[in-house]
């Protein structure tokens, strides 16, 4: 086992400077030319540049002369919000040690909790940083407290770093050196490397990446995916710097890439261990599977595009492997395709990228939950999609997933948490005082409410300085109903949705006249209802269409015009009859009504 390889990840809270902190590594290591060098460069993609976040994992090799030795520096950059927990988990399995940055500006933050706590589940070596120390209002003696406090370091083991000046950063590099430890030592003469991600290539297949745990790769080795049993010959192995540069091979402990050629989706999955066919071995311990927590329709603008549609979610698929989805139909909307996502901002990510990268116009659904429904007989179902929610008088019992989740912030905003809390159902199970003085609160509550804006009023209500993380907990007892939408007395199920009991009355309301400022006037007074555990709730009439039949009449008794009215008053009631229930109801009403506020 080579010695002089470490191994590592960046973890931090969204927006503590990961990316830029990478940059000068980069830069000091000259792994990136100056010529070439820009800023976020691991961040590959435009939406990463325009939003200043990560959004997917990057691995890169850096070489570094340490006391005299050439260390090999293998750096998995990692996202910071709570959506992209999973990319981050992944990339920790993968790696000997992590760097745990906190904004020296603003302290300790919720996420920097929770990735902390998965980088102790694995066992990591942590080593602390402080960033943005270069600033006038930069905090380090009193943020050094807190960190210390968090991990029971001293401060001399606290190093002090500013990504845009580069100060400090080859104090950090020796410090990887000294601190993280080599790759653990093997006795198994066969190869087996982790697949931690991949993508697709429309001219090489399937690229993975993956650490080499046991053995050797090398280019023309015959190797097999554990899981799907799946045997292809390596046309490429290299390294990622951060281009991709072809290597002779690839040994123990070092982190790279594997051109496969294999052009069909469903064959790599992360967390599959790959082998040399002639000497299998015990795979390696995965990841769990990505769990979706929000649900919501994709369809196409246009049904001819469904196709296209199917083909750009397999391609996503395959550098994205938290999203999932399955084929439905939709009686208004035509053919689609129900989509799982782990949040709001992954699902916002994921629609984006759709309407970029394969340039296809789409129409996304209000998103929603999965809620467990028991029977009276046993049957136990998981339904995510309002139609399929039981109607009202069906015996069953309804349960919904809860987040606990941390909220970090200063002591004067707490009461308007605490508002916000009550307002979406939630509770504060406890509050404790931070070493800076700031509160960090425990919460409860129901994941549905988390999907109200829960972010951005949260933000609001403490002028920006508050900050969530989230996990999700348990299945409760779900206090629910089914909000059901009739138009001339005919039910609407595309507009029907599982709504707060508490909340279904403001619902009912919000939906009727939201339907009643879209919807065109028929021939007819067209009644516009919300109904609720069998009772309609909220109603409102769209008056009739009006004209004047007596228009075109110049003279004569006044009987003449008052025939007509008659003739007018008793051909709407006659259409009313024969169209009752069938009120015809645009393509761009549905698509309003449907879409996400």
């Amino acid at each position: 086992m080579d010695r002089q390889i470490r191994n590592f990840s960046i973890i931090a809270h969204i927006d503590h400077g990961k990316s830029t902190l990478a940059d000068r590594m980069l830069e000091h290591t000259k792994t990136v030319e100056h010529r070439k060098m820009k800023e976020q460069i691991l961040d590959s993609m435009d939406l990463e540049r325009e939003r200043g976040i990560t959004i997917k994992m990057q691995p890169v090799r850096m070489s570094y002369l340490h006391q005299g030795k050439a260390f090999q520096l293998n750096l998995i950059d990692t996202p910071g919000h709570i959506d992209f927990s999973y990319e981050v988990s992944r990339a920790l399995k993968a790696v000997e040690g992590v760097l745990l940055l906190v904004d020296s500006t603003q302290g300790i933050q919720a996420q920097t909790l929770t990735t902390l706590g998965m980088a102790k589940e694995q066992g990591l070596t942590i080593i602390p940083v402080l960033t943005k120390t270069d600033m006038g209002h930069s905090r380090p003696e009193e943020v050094g407290d807190s960190v210390m406090k968090l991990l029971g370091c001293s401060r001399e083991d606290i190093l002090l770093v500013s990504g845009k000046t580069g100060a400090g950063v080859p104090d950090l590099l020796e410090a990887i050196c000294e601190r993280i430890p080599p790759p653990r030592d093997t006795e198994l003469d066969a190869y087996r490397g982790l697949i931690f991600d991949f993508q697709y290539s429309n001219h090489r297949g399937v690229i993975v990446y993956m650490r080499v745990f046991d053995g050797e790769v090398k280019k023309g080795d015959v190797l097999k995916f554990a899981a799907s049993g799946k045997t292809f010959t390596a046309l490429e192995v290299g390294m990622v710097t951060p281009a991709e540069v072809p290597v002779p091979s690839l040994r123990a402990g070092e982190i790279g890439y594997i051109v496969t050629g294999i052009k069909e989706p469903g064959v790599a999955t992360v967390g599959d261990t790959l082998m040399l066919e002639k000497r299998m071995a015990e795979p390696l311990a995965g990841y769990q599977e990505a769990r979706p927590v929000v649900w919501a329709s994709v369809f196409p603008d246009s049904q001819d595009d469904f196709t296209i549609l199917r083909q750009a979610l397999d391609r996503l698929k395959l550098s994205d492997s938290s999203l999932s989805y399955e084929e439905e139909s939709s009686g208004v909307l035509g053919r689609g395709f129900r989509c799982g996502f782990l949040g709001m901002l992954h699902l916002e990510i994921v629609t984006e990228r759709l309407r970029r990268e394969f340039d296809i116009e789409i129409i996304i659904t209000s998103p929603s939950i999965a809620y467990e429904i028991t029977y009276p007989d046993g049957k136990v179902e998981s339904v995510y999609a309002a139609t399929r929610f039981p109607e009202y008088g069906v015996s069953c019992t309804v349960r919904e997933p809860w987040l606990l989740g941390q909220i970090i912030s200063p002591p004067e905003y707490v009461g308007n948490i605490m508002n916000l809390l009550f307002d979406h159902e939630g509770g504060v199970l406890e509050t404790e005082v931070l070493n800076d003085g700031r509160n960090l609160v425990t919460i409860e509550m129901p994941l549905r409410e988390l999907m109200r804006n829960f972010f951005d009023k949260l933000k609001n209500a403490t002028s920006g300085y508050a900050s969530l993380s989230y996990e999700i907990a348990e299945l409760r007892p779900a206090n629910v109903v089914r909000l059901d939408v009739l138009v001339a007395e005919e039910l609407i199920t595309a507009f029907s949705r599982v709504v707060g009991d508490r909340r279904a009355e403001f619902d009912a309301r919000a939906t009727v006249d939201k339907l009643y400022d879209n919807l065109p006037r028929q021939q007819y007074v067209t009644k516009i209802q919300a109904k609720v555990r069998g009772k309609i709730i909220a109603s409102r009439s769209l008056s009739a269409l009006k004209k004047d039949v007596t228009g075109y009449l110049y003279g004569g008794d006044i009987t003449r015009k008052m025939k007509l009215r008659e003739k007018q008053k008793k051909g709407k009631k006659k259409a009313l009859e024969l169209g009752k229930g069938r009120v015809n109801i645009p393509q761009e009403v549905f698509m309003k009504m449907v879409k996400s506020d």
